[in-house]
């Protein structure tokens, strides 16, 4: 995963279930559509084999349009899956174990909510990229969100790229592209009828000019 000085790069999240006979279809869709980074799979289930088979399909898919696939969480099936690295939901917790264990190629991210102090201290220990979120309001969760003011301060303060994620709309995504190297998005499109299109849309508002932020 790089930066890019114009606009944030794209990095797709699964949903958290979806149909294998399906799903793999529609995420060739939005990787032909839009030019991404990479691939988060974020299945909410400890079946292994599920797991196995989602990654296997998922990896034919990506790889083959030269597009990085991390597994959130399972740091011990990436080698086994053949991905390019893993995504770690507990901060800065499992960084440095899993740099030490996968090796300097392997992607890791770490997604540390709304803490400044988890995200420097993720960089710190050798995180690819740091991931903030909720930026939007949702029900979810205990109710905090990333504000705009922090992707201005990390751009400004921290060279480690920084994903942007959660309950994301066309304001947001016009009003923090200034300030973010990537963008996850994820339900924001699979819950339409035609994710390719619905992120061709996201990707137009990352060149609008956003109003004024106070």
């Amino acid at each position: 995963m790089t930066e890019t000085p114009d606009q944030p790069q794209l990095y797709l999240i699964t949903p958290s279930d979806f149909e294998l006979s399906s799903f793999p279809d529609k995420l060739a869709a939005c990787l032909d559509a839009e030019d991404v980074a990479c691939v988060r799979l974020s299945l909410a289930t400890s079946d292994e084999d599920r797991l196995s088979r989602a990654a296997d399909a998922l990896r034919e898919v990506t790889h083959v349009r030269d597009v990085a696939l991390v597994i959130e969480s399972h740091m011990l099936m990436v080698e086994r899956l053949g991905l390019d690295g893993v995504h770690l939901t507990d901060g800065a917790r499992s960084v440095r174990k899993a740099r030490k264990d996968l090796g300097d190629d392997a992607i890791v991210g770490a997604f540390c909510g709304t803490s400044r102090h988890d995200g420097m201290t993720a960089g710190e220990l050798g995180a690819d990229y740091i991931s903030f979120g909720p930026v939007g309001q949702t029900p979810l969760g205990d109710g905090s969100q990333a504000e705009q003011d922090l992707f201005e301060w990390w751009s400004m303060m921290i060279e480690v790229p920084v994903v942007a994620e959660g309950a994301l709309s066309d304001t947001l995504i016009r009003s923090i592209a200034p300030h973010t190297d990537f963008f996850g998005i994820g339900d924001e499109i699979w819950k339409s009828e035609d994710p390719a299109a619905t992120l061709r849309a996201l990707v137009a508002e990352m060149g609008r000019v956003a109003p004024p932020h106070s």
